[in-house]
């Protein structure tokens, strides 16, 4: 399952970020710098008008808005 399938309020934990190709690498590489690291804890807040665009998501006590396509790298486990 990955952080975009993920319903407002549900935690769950990274299992890791996905290699989607040589484009993805730089962003993979932005997504461990800001904390989703195997392991961390993550919520989703809150997701865009209809389920669409930017995704509010706290990992530690940081919160980050990632694109749908981001979030679809990260996989994760609910909790």
């Amino acid at each position: 399952m990955n952080l975009e399938e993920i319903l407002p309020s549900v935690r769950a934990r990274v299992l890791r970020i996905a290699d989607l190709g040589d484009q993805r690498v730089d962003i993979r590489g932005q997504l461990e710098d800001i904390g989703f690291l195997p392991g961390e804890q993550v919520e989703v807040l809150r997701k865009g008008l209809l389920g669409q665009g930017p995704i509010l998501i706290r990992v530690g006590s940081s919160t980050f808005a990632l694109r749908e396509s981001e979030a679809r790298m990260i996989e994760v486990e609910v909790l």
